[in-house]
């Protein structure tokens, strides 16, 4: 979750996070211990969103312009442009070693602060800092909301489902934009392959998601759970009755059994 970019935090915490995985794995610092890469503590998407974004070429304003630039593609023009985008590359690899240096070497700095720390103790000071997201206990599946204002596309968001609620994420935000208790939800289901209807009083959401029957399976795993009665699903196909084992439930992005909560059930927070 955390490495994966699903757990929305400051760079701070997740550096401490780092940190504290360091401490379970080696125990106190040591320069003798074994390091892993630092993609293996932290995520690496926040290291590239700090790099600038690539310059786009303005396009040829006429004909003319694009068969000039057609023409000289292929000689000194296009080795030119090869050769800049080569130099381009490099330095962004080499600004991207830097900021991996100054973010490892904060990591360790942290690290040093947790001396003493036993190995159950820095676990369990690592789930209490990623339970301070509201969404944790979630399984959380990657949608894109096709009922979005006319005028635009697809809006990209996280379909959070909980054991008492289900919450829209914008992506990388730690609020949720919308959260329904099951009692608002009045009909769920697939209405084709990869487009799930969710019901919700008088709005019904469309989600484009390659996920349909995972998403309907965990909803009605939950109500079964809970006693509450399925509701209608006039246009989805027949499904089989949920499953009773929570072990067994299907995954989203970030379920949350992990390394140190295997076989929790979705929805649970470990004591």
């Amino acid at each position: 979750m955390v490495l994966r970019g699903y757990v929305p935090t400051s760079e701070e915490t997740l550096q401490t996070l780092a940190a504290l995985r360091l401490q379970s794995l080696n125990s106190d610092f040591s320069t003798h211990a074994p390091f892993p890469r630092l993609e293996e503590l932290f995520p690496p998407h926040v290291l590239h969103a700090r790099l600038p974004a690539p310059h786009r070429r303005t396009p040829a304003k006429c004909r003319g312009a694009r068969l000039r630039v057609g023409l000289l593609a292929g000689g000194l023009w296009g080795q030119a442009l090869a050769k800049q985008r080569a130099e381009r590359d490099q330095r962004l690899r080499g600004r991207l070693r830097e900021e991996g240096a100054s973010t490892m070497a904060a990591i360790v700095e942290k690290w040093k602060l947790l001396q003493g720390m036993a190995r159950p103790e820095a676990m369990a000071a690592y789930v209490a800092l990623v339970q301070e997201w509201p969404g944790f206990g979630s399984t959380l599946f990657d949608v894109s909301l096709r009922a979005s204002p006319v005028g635009t596309g697809p809006q990209r968001l996280w379909l959070g489902i909980g054991a008492k609620a289900v919450s829209l994420y914008k992506p990388g935000e730690p609020e949720p934009l919308d959260s329904f208790c099951y009692g608002r939800i009045s009909s769920f289901g697939a209405s084709d392959s990869s487009t799930f209807r969710l019901s919700v009083e008088d709005r019904d959401l469309l989600f484009e998601t390659s996920q349909v029957d995972e998403i309907a399976q965990l909803l009605n795993t939950y109500l079964a759970s809970t006693g509450a009665r399925r509701p209608p699903r006039p246009q989805e196909p027949a499904t089989s009755p949920p499953a009773s084992d929570p072990t067994a439930l299907p995954q989203g992005l970030c379920p949350t059994a992990g390394p140190w909560l295997h076989r929790a059930p979705v929805g649970s927070f470990p004591s």
